[in-house]
């Protein structure tokens, strides 16, 4: 079964058109006219229209059987608990409790557990051809509506009210919903739409990630370093190994395992700093753990395909 995988020693070549996208949009950030006022209505463009259709299209183009799926869905719903409970539990830690603003933990909690879907849709197919990008939709689309639930809970002053606002604006949701309706339901695109869809998709993955380099910023990361330690440990260390012991919980499939593991090494979403910045947050401390997290992926993505992946006997 591995051999339809490739192998550890290609990893770092196989991830390389997602972090030259990246490099790409940090180098034309810094070095043209395509600087950053540029690049902030990129990401709105990419946040509130084409992802969304890229979601939608991806959870729709393929029967869902939310039977054969549960397995992975139940292993992806673990992961993302262990993230939510060791991120809001930071404060509480041994040698860590006293020392983190409340503020900053609010807005940067959700670094730890949110995820790129960028790249993981980019990666998908790759990493495990056609199942791969359906395993990857599921688990976006059961995953997107908790993380978000969770990044904004600790920022909601608003209580209840307040909640529930950013989340029935939020547009990853709208479009995860209707998706996962769509398809239970059997209904699809008409054939004359679906090219159409295929490209604002293929404009989404670009844009995306060269989005996410453009909004590289490492300045603030001075300001609170234990938190930051904290919330990219869980981020890129704990929850690919969470993922790996999932997925032996579960029993999945050696396709789903290879997507989990994957999903669990992503970088953070780079809409968390948007998120914080919209919510009156500091934008600034938390696009700075956007931009290293989207470095670090670089070393934990490998980590988990080449290193953990294998331990499943893949």
């Amino acid at each position: 079964m591995g051999g339809c995988y490739p192998r550890a020693v290609n990893y770092v070549s196989l991830l390389l058109p997602e972090f030259s996208l990246i490099l790409l949009g940090f180098l034309l950030c810094k070095f043209t006219p395509l600087n950053r006022s540029v690049w902030s209505q990129v990401d709105a463009l990419v946040y509130y229209l084409l992802f969304p259709t890229l979601l939608f299209h991806s959870i729709i183009k393929s029967p869902l059987d939310l039977g054969a799926a549960s397995k992975l869905v139940g292993a992806g719903w673990s992961v993302i608990a262990v993230g939510i409970a060791l991120a809001y539990a930071i404060p509480l830690l041994p040698g860590l409790r006293g020392h983190i603003p409340a503020r900053d933990h609010a807005a940067s909690a959700q670094v730890a557990f949110r995820f790129n879907s960028f790249i993981g849709l980019a990666l998908a197919e790759r990493l495990a051809g056609p199942a791969g990008s359906l395993e990857i939709a599921v688990l976006i689309g059961v995953c997107v509506p908790l993380v978000n639930i969770a990044a904004v809970w600790p920022m909601a002053h608003g209580g209840a009210r307040g909640l529930g606002r950013e989340l029935s604006r939020n547009p990853l949701i709208i479009a995860t919903v209707s998706g996962l309706l769509a398809n239970l339901a059997g209904l699809g695109l008409p054939e004359w739409l679906v090219p159409t869809f295929n490209r604002v998709g293929g404009s989404a993955l670009a844009l995306g990630l060269m989005a996410a380099g453009a909004g590289i910023q490492l300045g603030a990361l001075a300001r609170a370093k234990l938190l930051a330690v904290a919330v990219l440990s869980i981020r890129h260390l704990v929850l690919p190994l969470v993922a790996l012991a999932a997925a032996y919980a579960f029993g999945l499939s050696h396709s789903q395992a290879t997507i989990l593991l994957a999903y669990a090494a992503l970088p953070t979403a780079a809409s968390c700093y948007v998120l914080a910045s919209k919510m009156g947050f500091d934008g600034a401390y938390v696009a700075s753990l956007v931009s290293l997290s989207t470095l670090l992926g670089m070393l934990s993505l490998p980590l988990a395909l080449g290193v953990l992946r294998p331990l499943y006997g893949v």
